[in-house]
Formats: C-alpha cells, sequence, structure tokens
C-alpha cells in the first residue's frame, strides 16, 4: 500500500458497504455511493443545459454583431456619421490601415471629409468568436472608390472588438491592414 490514507480511505469505503474489486472501490453499491452518481449527473445535465443556453445566446450574439458590421460597411460607404456614432464607442481606439491610431472623433472627421470617395465598401469574409460579453471579428474587406481623381480597388484585413453594454454591443476598438499580394 501506498500510504495510510489510503488504507483509511478503502477501510472507510468497506465500512460504508461497499465491495472491494480488484483492489478499487466498488462506488456504485451503498447508500454514499448512488448517491455520489446521482449528484455527478445532476452536475452533467446542468452543465449541458448552460452550455446549450450560452450557445444560443453566443449564436444571437453573432448575428447581431454580423448586422453591425454591414450596418457599419454600409454607413461608412455613405458617409453617414450618425449611424457610425451609434456604432462606435465613445473611447473608440482605432488602427488605421497606415499604422496611425486615431480617436472616434478623429475617425469621424474623416468618414464626414470623405476624401478618397468611397464607392463601394464589401466584407468579404468575416468570423466571430465570443468571450462572454466581449466579441473579437476578424474578417477581409475590399473598397473600391476615387481617390484624388483616380479610381482605386484596396483589400484589407480588419479585427474589430465589441463589448456587450446592457443589451447592445458597441465597438471599442478595430484595426485595418492592407492586404497588398
Amino acid at each position: 500500500m501506498n500510504s495510510g490514507r489510503l488504507e483509511v480511505n478503502r477501510s472507510n469505503a468497506v465500512a460504508r458497504g461497499t465491495t472491494e474489486k480488484a483492489g478499487n472501490a466498488d462506488i456504485f453499491n451503498g447508500p454514499i455511493g448512488m448517491k455520489n452518481v446521482g449528484v455527478a449527473a445532476i452536475l452533467v445535465c446542468s452543465a449541458l443545459v448552460l452550455t446549450a443556453a450560452q450557445n444560443t445566446d453566443d449564436s444571437g450574439g453573432r448575428s447581431n454583431i454580423l448586422a453591425l458590421e454591414h450596418a457599419w460597411d454600409q454607413a461608412q460607404g455613405r458617409g453617414d456619421v450618425k449611424a457610425l456614432t451609434a456604432i462606435f464607442d465613445n473611447a473608440l481606439i482605432y488602427v488605421d490601415y497606415d499604422g496611425k491610431l486615431l480617436t472616434k472623433a478623429e475617425y469621424m472627421a474623416r468618414v464626414k471629409a470623405n476624401n478618397i470617395h468611397m464607392q463601394q465598401i464589401v466584407a468579404e469574409e468575416m468570423s466571430v468568436q465570443m468571450f462572454g460579453d466581449t466579441a473579437i471579428v476578424v474578417g477581409t474587406y475590399r473598397v473600391k472608390g476615387l481617390e484624388n481623381g483616380k479610381p482605386y480597388l484596396k483589400r484589407g484585413r480588419f479585427t474589430d472588438t465589441w463589448v456587450l453594454r446592457g443589451k447592445n454591443w458597441i465597438c471599442v476598438a478595430a484595426e485595418t491592414t492592407p492586404i497588398l499580394h
């Protein structure tokens, strides 16, 4: 035997009406063994119900966030600062494709100026990862427009961070990176 503690546990198991089988206590016999199995079954069922509920919540959260991402693209394409204001947190941190850090006010001023005259912005792919009341969206986009009178077509990758505030998702951080290949 390995230790005195192991002996005591085995002695207690035998005293409670369990039997020994090849050196292992038979935990399914006796009143305490069945009680433990019942408690374990209840815990497993509870965990499954909570997981199913969380997956349902995650699914609804994902749908809401994807809808907000598309609304963002449409509002930015139209230069709709009012719609974008509702999507972004006041403390928004935006890292632009050239590495410049923008506040919400600076980002809105850039959208309002619309110097690059976006004609179309399309999210090509998006993936949402949920972390409780926080979600991370990673995707790619394509934007077409005119800059200084010349047409352009650009592609990029983005990462957006969303936080659930009350019943509403709000974007607190965003980053874009050009895809050059």
